[in-house]
């Protein structure tokens, strides 16, 4: 028990929570604005594809 009650009392300090650190917001790069783009395009025609089939219906 003697042992016990000094791991007791320093375990809480150890398993604090660390302070909240803002990300820092990140550049976008170009390969991520690429594929941006190829799935900005893709959902267009996809939009395009539905309206095409729900116009024959």
């Amino acid at each position: 028990m003697r042992i016990l009650l000094p791991l007791l009392i320093l375990i809480p300090g150890v398993l604090a929570a660390a302070t909240f650190e803002r990300p820092v917001p990140q550049a976008q790069t170009d390969v991520a604005e690429f594929w941006f783009a190829m799935a900005s395009v893709g959902f267009v025609l996809a939009l395009a594809a539905v309206q095409w089939m729900v116009q024959r219906r």
